[in-house]
């Protein structure tokens, strides 16, 4: 049963503990104190947790910390390699893996990490900004760019989002082999490899960007995936909020069907029960101008029949007006699937013990919340 939650926001990492139904902070100082926290991983293989850091003019940092001590340790944050430089790297899956010294791009923000599974030890994987995946075989200690994904023709057309940069902001990882990965990529689609990153293929057909000229308006490559999650019990079944709306795929992504919901399709978190694919939420949004709750109040959607029909749930969320926006990462649900943790942009911090019917609001006064991951 999972008794922690752990919180990021724009000045630190919060620890939370349960004790029955309440949520609170371990310490009413966070961790990497006044310090942007861009992500958050508990391995469940071992238990360690890794937190990373943006810092704008100072860089990107990744800290680890194993169970039972009390200090951080650095690790090596994901970088672009350059040509000739053999101490950076030479990426992985194809050769002259590095870009030019005057080209290489500097990583702006690790936006996921994401752990392989049992099959792949000690492996984790870390989307950025801009569009870099790396991957670790040592915890962390060293990363390499996945070269092969960096070096598509298709690449060149990815663009940013809400970033100046594309980003790759979701790493799905498939229960059954950790060699089958799939992505999604603000804006650049969704991709997945069956073979650890040496082979990529598209997998957004049916994705529609509204944005684009009518002729590439289903251009596979232009998909803006604001958050992607994958139902662990059934591998196959994928949910997106896309900025043009929900779709969904049961199929690995051959085939993505979009889904109409009220008062909005627009939005950037969603969750999917570990077991039931047909079950799933949504936090909508008004868009372009106002990225707010559409008339001031906050909601969160959801499914129970594959986004045939939605409910509104309300039940402890604040009295309109309401402006909390939740970002990519700021909806969770556990490992058991019944508690669901949220958190905004405005420092309000709801959690759900049954699914999403009642919410009990941990507290109003946080920073502006990245991250809410159960341990």
């Amino acid at each position: 049963m999972d008794e922690t939650l752990y919180v990021g926001t724009r000045k630190g990492l919060f620890t939370l503990r349960r004790e029955g139904e309440h949520w609170s902070a371990v310490s009413s100082t966070p961790e990497f104190r006044g310090e942007p926290v861009s992500m958050v991983l508990q391995d469940p293989r071992d238990d360690v947790l890794y937190v990373a850091l943006n810092l704008g003019h100072f860089g990107v940092k990744l800290w680890r910390r194993t169970p039972g001590d009390t200090e951080w340790t650095a690790c090596a944050a994901p970088a672009f390699p350059a040509v000739g430089n053999d101490d950076a790297g030479s990426g992985e899956g194809g050769e002259g893996g590095g870009v030019a010294d005057s080209d290489a791009p500097s990583v702006e923000q690790i936006w996921c990490l994401e752990a392989s599974g049992a099959d792949a030890p000690g492996e984790l994987w870390a989307g950025t900004i801009p569009g870099g995946l790396f991957r670790s075989h040592d915890r962390g200690d060293t990363w390499t760019l996945v070269d092969t994904l960096w070096n598509l023709p298709e690449r060149s057309e990815w663009m940013g989002g809400g970033y100046d940069h594309p980003g790759i902001h979701s790493i799905c990882i498939d229960p059954r082999t950790s060699a089958h990965v799939t992505i999604g990529v603000s804006t650049g689609g969704v991709w997945t490899t069956r073979d650890s990153g040496a082979t990529w293929r598209l997998a957004a057909a049916g994705m529609e960007a509204d944005y684009m000229p009518p002729e590439r308006r289903l251009d596979p490559n232009v998909q803006d995936v604001h958050r992607l999650v994958q139902c662990a019990g059934a591998p196959d079944a994928f949910w997106a909020q896309h900025h043009n709306g929900i779709f969904r795929t049961v199929d690995g992504g051959n085939h993505w069907r979009r889904i109409q919901a009220q008062p909005s399709s627009f939005g950037f978190a969603v969750a999917v029960h570990p077991d039931d694919p047909d079950l799933a939420w949504f936090v909508p949004a008004v868009k372009d101008e106002c990225r707010m709750p559409v008339d001031g109040r906050l909601i969160v959607n959801r499914t129970r029949d594959g986004g045939e029909t939605f409910t509104a749930l309300t039940d402890g969320l604040p009295a309109e007006p309401a402006f909390d926006l939740i970002y990519r990462h700021g909806l969770s649900i556990d490992s058991g699937g019944r508690r669901l943790a949220m958190g905004s942009t405005t420092g309000g911090l709801w959690t759900s013990p049954d699914g999403g019917d009642h919410w009990h609001c941990v507290s109003a006064h946080f920073p502006p919340i990245y991250v809410v991951r159960f341990a």
